[in-house]
């Protein structure tokens, strides 16, 4: 793995990641922001640490477990990545509250332009803040964005204790038994 500086860490701060999409995916997974290690590396997730990896391997949607670098092999899986918020950031506590909700705009745009079956949002609070709905729970959501339905998914962060990766899989797979239906 590539180390990096703390220099080099923050100057990673204005750089864009780039998404992992295509039309018609089964699932557009979607972060809260790229992490500081995620811009440096321009791979989604990259921190070590993060869980959603493995958890993607553990529930069934690949059937290895993928390093970050390897992302573009999510698409042929019928799989992509995006973020709510573009701007990297060292914690997601950095993002306000307009940064939310014009995140989920840009995310409503961009869902009905690529059409997924499901729209993934890794992060319940981040749901909540980008789409004004404070009594959100993970699991499928009554919303929808046009046809493609929405699924909340535990953050799969490091810092996120109160989900194994093990009880993360369980709920990634419910998605992934439902994206398949």
């Amino acid at each position: 793995m590539t180390r990096f500086t703390p220099a080099e860490l923050e100057a990673a701060r204005d750089r864009l990641v780039p998404d992992v999409v295509a039309d018609g995916l089964h699932v557009l997974f979607c972060g809260i922001n790229p992490g500081l290690m995620t811009a440096a590396t321009g791979h989604h997730f990259a921190r070590p640490g993060n869980r959603f990896w493995p958890v993607l391997h553990l529930s069934g949607f690949t059937p290895r477990l993928m390093k970050p670098s390897e992302q573009g092999e999510l698409l042929s899986y019928g799989l992509g990545i995006t973020n709510v918020v573009a701007r990297a950031t060292a914690r997601a506590d950095e993002l306000s509250a307009e940064e939310y909700r014009e995140g989920g705009r840009q995310l409503a745009l961009k869902v009905a332009r690529l059409r997924p079956r499901w729209l993934a949002v890794v992060g319940v609070t981040a749901y909540r803040a980008a789409f004004d709905d404070k009594k959100a729970q993970v699991g499928p959501q009554e919303r929808t964005f046009g046809d493609t339905r929405v699924w909340v998914l535990p953050n799969p962060s490091g810092l996120n204790a109160h989900w194994t990766a093990a009880t993360m899989a369980e709920e990634f797979g419910r998605l992934r038994v439902a994206a398949q239906a």
